[in-house]
């Protein structure tokens, strides 16, 4: 996994999304959730599976009507990174300031 060379606050509001889910989750319900525009969350996604953050498929339902979806989650590191990320971006008095390592 590599670090990420800077996590903005639609960064956090993407890997917060995240965190909050046990499964797989569609990039559209990651829109609706964060209240951020596609075209900021979709980039963001595809950074953070390109550093290892997170992982994707396609979803394979057919029974699902409609087109297919794209599926994310969080990588073992990734969400361990992620739940560091963003409880040090909403700790009280905090200055936040990605680490070395970027987590």
């Amino acid at each position: 996994m590599e670090p990420l060379s800077r996590i903005t606050p639609a960064t956090l509001d993407v890997l917060s999304a995240l965190v909050g889910e046990p499964d797989r989750i569609w990039g559209l319900r990651i829109v609706g959730l964060t209240g951020r525009p596609a075209g900021s969350v979709y980039p963001i996604l595809e950074r953070l599976e390109r550093a290892g953050w997170v992982d994707s498929v396609w979803e394979d339902d057919p029974a699902r009507s409609g087109p297919r979806r794209r599926l994310y989650r969080l990588t073992a590191d990734g969400a361990e990174a992620a739940r560091a990320t963003t409880a040090r971006a909403r700790a009280p008095q905090a200055t936040f300031r990605p680490t070395a390592a970027g987590a």
